[in-house]
């Protein structure tokens, strides 16, 4: 645990300090194939290959070239096994042809090839041009620092609006006992104006248990008096001292379940945190290595995309943008992991064509993520949406589950949550004093607050699941039950539901839609066994939430003994689908028909 989580610490925290952001990241890619490896005393490479020039760069005093993904080829292919693969070649549900291609080992070939390069700020450009030059590195750019939700500027006019979450601990000073402040929780309650966490509460395991959640960000208060149970502290990096975002964040999903102060949406969901003092690609990938299927990863960061320039946090994008923290994501998602990450302040358009461009040094392997054809993250993306009308006596956001006029908006963003007063602990503007351990906020605000929000409604999700026995949700069927249920995006003047959000999540919906199954069978191929052979056949593309069993019955009658023998084998094509491999062999002497036959006994 970080040392600010200890004590009692000052009255008002330094606001809008550095520790509520990282710094520009120099990221270079070997050449593949060059069998290039970079230590603190230099580079060395397969015989024949120069690395001279790199050699002298590594071997420099002020430049520090580190493996971003912290480990090579073979033990990254090792913590991936048994995990889906990266997406393959899309194809239709069930279709007989080309399967999604696993890429597990290749993910983990590229990810080993992935170096960070410390140096002084100002040489960093430069550097990545130099590196680009060299024929052992296939990509280097610079990634600009990330931050958390500051302050905004309006969209069009771009002058300074209201700052988000810059609140002061003006709050009256904490009693002997906190209140009970879960009446201003809101969003707690019944849809359309809340997520119904209340009804999750009243089903096994429906506060979270089991599952685990980690915080990537900078800095938290893990001795807040609400916060003293299922906490499990700063398990990667070193937390800062600026703590109330992280605070906030954490409150919103799982403060203890007491009678006094708030109340998490997933109270018994065990969180920990990540910190972004570390580069982002290296925090998110060192979270995915002590979560495991089911649980949940939550990215809590932006970063200036190609459209900023005009001061505040104008034109910041989602960081699945970037190449590496998109393989971080995806070796999260890889292992069943559900991503949920902010899709950011900036205003932005996420289908705008400017995304299409790769920044310069980007891989040639790149596409533009937010499409979500060539490369998609697996990610649940989540934008910023009006609370009520009338939430603490404010009024002036807009119509509810309308987007906020800060949030990032698209055809990739999955859901909402609220982005302006969520009920939380930490900044003191509800309640303060002169610890901070006590101090309770009421205006939490931002996609930064509406991405907890659905972390703990999936958090809640998973619990139910796995109080009942049943799979927990894929991260490809978690983002799929999140756009088909929910109460759904509202108009807003200049604000059409056409500039989407997506719907704020019901758990009163949710949950029965992650527990229905259904039933039925059909013939998926025909095919033609010759006499004494075996054949293969695949059918790709099916849900990998589905329970599918496969028969293969012969159409050529022939009397006396068996005439066909399968052997069914299945792979995991991506978190979203698995391809079946159907051996069929012929025991007789003469060609045999057949039909595969499928039953899904559950989806």
């Amino acid at each position: 645990m970080s040392p600010s989580s200890n004590g009692n610490g000052p009255s008002r925290p330094q606001r809008h300090s550095d520790e509520a952001r990282g710094r520009p990241e120099l990221i270079a890619i070997v050449t593949e194939g060059a069998g290039v490896r970079i230590t603190p005393s230099g580079a060395s490479a397969a015989p024949g290959t120069d690395v001279s020039r790199l050699h002298d760069l590594a071997a420099a005093p002020d430049i520090t070239m580190t493996p971003l993904f912290g480990a090579d080829e073979d033990r990254l292919v090792a913590r991936l096994s048994g995990g889906p693969a990266a997406p393959g070649p899309a194809g239709t549900r069930g279709t007989v042809g080309g399967p999604g291609v696993r890429q597990s080992e290749e993910a983990a070939a590229r990810m080993a090839r992935y170096y960070h390069v410390d140096a002084p700020e100002g040489r960093l450009e430069a550097l990545a041009e130099e590196l680009r030059a060299l024929d052992v590195i296939d990509s280097a750019y610079v990634k600009p620092a990330a931050e958390l939700a500051e302050a905004v500027r309006h969209p069009s006019t771009r002058t300074v609006i209201e700052p988000i979450n810059d609140m002061a601990p003006t709050g009256p000073d904490a009693p002997p006992a906190t209140p009970d402040f879960t009446v201003r929780q809101t969003y707690l309650d019944a849809a359309p104006a809340g997520v119904d966490a209340r009804y999750a509460w009243t089903r096994p395991g429906g506060r979270g248990s089991g599952v685990r959640v980690i915080d990537c960000e900078w800095g938290w208060r893990f001795t807040h008096e609400d916060l003293l149970q299922n906490q499990g502290g700063v398990v990667a990096g070193t937390g800062g001292a600026d703590t109330n975002h992280g605070t906030a964040v954490l409150g919103e999903i799982s403060g203890d379940a007491n009678s006094f102060g708030i109340t998490g949406i997933a109270a018994d969901a065990v969180i920990s945190a990540s910190s972004f003092s570390e580069p982002t690609a290296t925090a998110i990938h060192a979270a995915a290595d002590r979560l495991g299927p089911g649980d949940i990863i939550l990215l809590e960061i932006h970063r200036p995309g190609p459209n900023s320039g005009g001061g505040g946090q104008q034109g910041f994008i989602a960081v699945e943008w970037w190449p590496d923290d998109y393989e971080a994501i995806r070796y999260a998602v890889n292992k069943g992991i559900v991503v949920v990450e902010a899709a950011g302040n900036g205003a932005e358009d996420l289908d705008d064509a400017s995304y299409d461009t790769p920044q310069a040094g980007f891989p040639t392997w790149w596409h533009n993520p937010f499409r979500r054809r060539e490369l998609d993250s697996g990610a649940v993306l989540v934008g910023a949406g009006a609370p009520p009308p009338g939430t603490h006596g404010t009024s002036v956001w807009g119509p509810d589950r309308s987007r906020l006029d800060f949030s990032n908006f698209g055809s990739c963003v999955d859901t909402q949550g609220w982005g302006r007063e969520v009920t939380t602990t930490g900044y003191g503007d509800l309640q303060a004093g002169s610890n901070p351990d006590f101090w309770y906020t009421d205006t939490f605000s931002g996609t930064s607050s509406a991405s907890p929000m659905v972390v703990g409604v999936l958090a809640c999700v998973q619990g139910v699941l796995r109080a009942e026995g049943r799979t927990a949700l894929s991260p490809a069927r978690a983002r799929e039950l999140l756009r088909t249920t929910g109460s759904p995006q509202q108009d807003a003047p200049g604000r059409p539901a056409t500039q989407r959000i997506g719907n704020r999540p019901d758990l009163r919906q949710l949950i029965p839609a992650a527990l229905t199954t259904a039933h039925w069978t059909g013939v998926q191929f025909t095919g033609t066994v010759p006499g004494g052979q075996t054949r293969t056949w695949f059918t790709h593309s099916w849900p990998a939430h589905w329970h599918v069993l496969w028969t293969v019955v012969p159409t050529s009658p022939r009397p006396g003994a068996p005439q066909l023998r399968w052997h069914v084998k299945v792979e995991r094509a991506s978190d979203a689908t698995a391809t079946y491999w159907i051996d069929v062999t012929n025991l007789v002497g003469e060609p045999v028909a057949f039909e595969a036959r499928f039953a899904v006994l559950g989806w």
